[in-house]
C-alpha cells in the first residue's frame, strides 16, 4: 500500500489496485444489497458523458429512445426456450405485492395472502417484454422498420461481483429492432457494433477486437452474436459490448408477423444490441496507473482543475480572482476531440459529435495542503492541473501538470486558453496510441497444447493468444475448463496469415483458421 496515495499497487494485485481506485476515487462504493454498488457523483459523470455520446450517436443512425417495464410476466421467458435457459439462473423473482406488520413484533413481513398469481422477473434484458409488445405495434410492412433504444437498469443475480465489472444491478442500454428481411436486420445488427466500436476507439480511447462469437458464447437466443473486446492492463479481457442478430426466434415466440408488399403473412427479423456501465471499468482498467484513474479527456468528469495558491486571503483572493476568470473561459470554450478510428466496415457515416464545453473546477479548499490537492485530482483522473501561485501572478504564468505523461511546465497566462484544447486532444491520441501498442505486445501465436497451457497457467491474464480450433463445442469446453481460457472471437478483420488452416491446439484435428484466447472478467 502507497502511502502517497493510499491504494495498492498494480504489481502487487491488480485486483486490490482496482478495487482501491474505484473507492478511493469516489467513482462507486458497496451497498448494502448483496452484489449492488452505489454510483457515485464522479462515476456518475462518467456514465452521463457515456451516454450522451452514445445517444447522439443513436439518433444519427435513426434510433429512438422509449422506456419498458421493469418486471416480465414468468411466463414471457418460457416462450423462447434458448433464451429462458440462458437466464435461469440469474433470474431475481417477484412473488408477493404486500407486507403487514409481524404480529410477532419483528417489523414487518410478507402478506401469505398477496401472494401473485403468476410470479414477475425483474429483467436481466427485455427481448421478451419488448417482443410482445411489438406484436401489437406491427400489423404491415409499412410499420417496418422499428428502431428504438432503452436506457435502463436491469437485475442479474451474480454469483461473484465487482464494481462496475460485473454487478447484480446495473445501468445499460438496449436496442430492439425489427425488420421486414433478414439483410435489413444483419445489417442493423453490424451497423450497432460499429457504432460501438467507433465509441470504443474514439471515446474510451481503448483499441478493440470487433468479430464473431462462438455458438457455445453467443447471446441466449440469438442466430449471431458479435462483440468487442477489449484488453485489461493484467493481460485479461473484457467484452466491452454486444450486438446480436436475432432472426425470426422472438417474433415466432411471441407470434409477431407482418403483412408483406406481397400480401403474405410473414414473421418479423429481429435485433439487439446494448453496452453497460461495464464500460467504466474498462476504461479504469485499460489507462489508470498506480496514482490513480487516468481518464481520456473525453469521457474526464473534470478536464481542467485550478488550484490556486497563496499564503494568506489577500494573496488567495487574487489567485482565486485569475483560477476563476479562466475557468470560466474555458468553461465556454467547446472541445470535441480528435478522431481516431475511421469507419471500417459499410455502414453511414457517423457524424462527429459536437463538442461540449470543457468541463473545469477551481479547488478552493482551505483546509488541504496543496499537495494533497496535486495528489488528490490525480487520484480521481483531472487531465490538466493548473496551479496559480503569487509569484505566478508576478511573473504572468502558471504551472501546467499533465496527467498521463506527469509533464510539469511553466505556462504564460495568456497562453492557457489557447493551449489547453490541444493539449486535451494530445491526450486523447497518447491513451489511444499506448492502449494500442500494449494490445500489439500481448498478443501471440501460440502452436502446441503445451505453449497454450503455459501461456494460461497461474491465477492471471495471459493477454490474447491465436491459436487454432477445431470449431467443435466439445473442444471450446476442454480447453476452457484447463485453462479457464475462452475464445473471445472470430475476428473480422484477422491477419492473412491466421487465416490459414492448420491443427487444433487441444485436439489435433483439421481447423480452418486461428482465433482467439484470453482469460476474461
Amino acid at each position: 500500500m502507497s502511502a502517497k496515495e493510499g491504494i495498492t499497487s498494480r504489481e502487487q494485485s491488480f485486483a486490490d489496485w482496482y478495487n482501491d481506485l474505484v473507492l478511493r476515487a469516489g467513482l462507486a462504493d458497496y451497498s448494502p444489497v448483496r452484489g449492488c454498488m452505489v454510483i457515485k457523483p464522479h462515476g456518475y459523470a462518467v456514465w452521463e458523458l457515456m451516454q450522451r455520446a452514445l445517444d447522439d450517436m443513436f439518433k444519427a443512425t435513426g434510433h429512438q429512445n422509449a422506456c419498458f417495464p421493469l418486471m416480465i410476466p414468468k411466463s414471457f421467458l418460457s416462450k423462447e426456450a434458448q433464451h429462458v435457459e440462458g437466464f435461469a439462473k440469474e433470474c431475481a423473482i417477484v412473488t408477493h405485492y404486500r407486507l403487514k406488520n409481524d404480529p410477532n413484533g419483528g417489523g414487518v413481513v410478507v402478506d401469505p395472502e398477496a401472494r401473485l398469481e403468476e410470479e414477475l422477473i425483474l429483467r436481466p434484458t427485455s427481448e421478451t417484454i419488448i417482443w410482445d409488445t411489438y406484436r401489437g405495434w406491427i400489423q404491415s410492412y409499412r410499420d417496418l422498420p422499428i428502431l428504438v433504444n432503452q436506457w435502463a437498469n436491469v437485475i442479474r443475480w451474480e454469483r461473484r461481483t465487482r464494481l462496475f465489472l460485473r454487478t447484480t444491478e446495473f445501468l445499460w442500454q438496449e436496442g430492439h429492432t425489427a425488420h421486414a428481411t433478414e439483410v435489413e436486420a444483419e445489417e442493423e445488427a453490424r451497423r450497432m457494433l460499429e457504432v460501438y466500436r467507433r465509441f470504443a476507439e474514439d471515446w474510451l480511447a481503448v483499441p478493440v477486437l470487433v468479430g464473431l462469437k462462438t455458438e457455445t458464447e453467443k447471446f441466449a437466443g440469438a442466430v449471431r452474436t458479435y462483440c468487442i473486446e477489449a484488453l485489461a492492463q493484467d493481460g485479461r479481457a473484457i467484452q466491452a459490448g454486444t450486438s446480436h442478430y436475432l432472426g425470426q426466434n422472438f417474433a415466432k415466440a411471441f407470434n409477431c408477423q407482418f403483412t408483406s408488399s406481397e400480401g403474405k403473412l410473414e414473421y418479423v427479423y429481429a435485433t439487439s444490441w446494448g453496452v453497460s456501465t461495464r464500460l467504466i471499468g474498462t476504461l479504469i482498467m485499460a489507462h489508470s496507473d498506480d496514482k490513480g484513474l487516468i481518464a481520456p479527456p473525453r469521457l474526464a468528469p473534470i478536464q481542467v482543475v485550478f488550484v490556486p495558491l497563496g499564503r494568506d486571503a489577500e494573496s488567495r483572493e487574487k489567485t482565486y480572482a485569475v483560477a476563476d476568470d479562466l475557468a470560466k473561459k474555458l468553461g465556454r470554450t467547446l472541445w470535441s476531440g480528435p478522431e481516431l478510428s475511421p469507419a471500417r466496415y459499410e455502414v453511414p457515416e457517423l457524424e462527429h459529435p459536437m463538442g461540449l464545453p470543457i468541463r473545469t473546477k477551481v479547488d478552493k479548499r482551505e483546509k488541504e495542503s496543496p499537495g494533497f490537492k496535486f495528489n488528490d485530482w490525480e487520484l480521481k483522473g483531472a487531465c490538466i492541473r493548473i496551479e496559480i501561485g503569487p509569484k505566478d501572478l508576478e511573473s504572468e504564468s502558471c504551472m501546467m501538470a499533465i496527467r498521463d505523461t506527469g509533464e510539469k511546465v511553466s505556462v504564460p497566462l495568456g497562453e492557457i486558453l489557447e493551449r489547453i484544447p490541444g493539449e486535451l486532444d494530445a491526450m486523447q491520441r497518447r491513451l489511444y496510441a499506448k492502449a494500442q501498442e500494449f494490445q500489439k505486445a500481448q498478443t501471440r501465436r501460440v502452436d502446441s497444447w503445451e505453449e497454450f497451457e503455459k501461456a494460461f497457467e497461474g491465477e492471471g491474464g495471459a493477454g490474447l493468444v491465436l491459436a487454432h480450433w477445431d470449431g467443435t463445442a466439445e473442444t471450446e469446453a476442454e480447453i476452457a475448463e484447463l485453462t479457464k481460457a475462452t475464445i473471445r472471437c472470430l475476428t473480422f478483420e484477422p491477419d492473412p496469415e491466421d487465416l490459414q488452416p492448420g491443427t487444433c491446439v487441444r485436439s489435433g484435428k483439421p481447423s480452418a483458421r486461428r482465433v482467439i484466447f484470453a482469460k476474461a472478467y
